[in-house]
């Protein structure tokens, strides 16, 4: 196996964040309202605002978010390296 960055395997690799309470909670915008906002069901909101565990990320929905909230992907998604 090729060594990257001194890495031999993946162990405790971090993950990524969920943002979005945060920012909905800054601008007081409701979960209903996000849905209505972006044309998105009311689940697939709530389950990126109480940070669920998500088997993928779904990009238009995250670029709608970002539309409705004037923000970027970095204000919504970050990863956190599990060595911080």
């Amino acid at each position: 196996m090729q060594k990257v960055r001194g890495i031999t395997e993946l162990r405790d690799y971090g993950k990524v964040q969920i943002n979005l309470k945060d920012l909905m909670d800054k601008y007081k915008i409701s979960i209903y309202q996000m849905s209505k906002l972006t044309g998105l069901k009311y689940n697939t909101i709530k389950s990126y605002y109480i940070n669920a565990p998500l088997t993928k990320v779904d990009l238009d929905v995250v670029a709608k978010m970002c539309y409705v909230l004037n923000c970027s992907i970095a204000d919504i998604l970050e990863y956190v390296n599990a060595n911080n």
